[in-house]
């Protein structure tokens, strides 16, 4: 799965679709991440003052990579 993320609501609707992929509760995936029942449904719903290192502690927990690189931009 490879997705481009522009916006917090972007990330989380990628952790909903892993999660459920894996076939975790809600519940179940905030223990399995180490993090609240309550963050995990703020980041999920695209919350977007969520802590970045519990949102990376989440793509890691869950296998997912987040990759970042340059922008080209159409001149270029």
């Amino acid at each position: 799965m490879k997705n481009r993320a522009v916006t917090a609501a972007d990330i989380g609707t990628a952790v909903r679709k892993k999660r459920k992929e894996d076939g975790l509760t809600l519940a179940d995936a905030a223990a399995l991440c180490g993090v609240g029942y309550r963050f995990m449904s703020d980041l999920e719903n695209g919350k977007v003052t969520v802590q970045v290192g519990k949102v990376l502690k989440v793509l890691t927990a869950l296998g997912l990579d987040m990759t970042i690189e340059a922008r080209t931009w159409p001149n270029e």
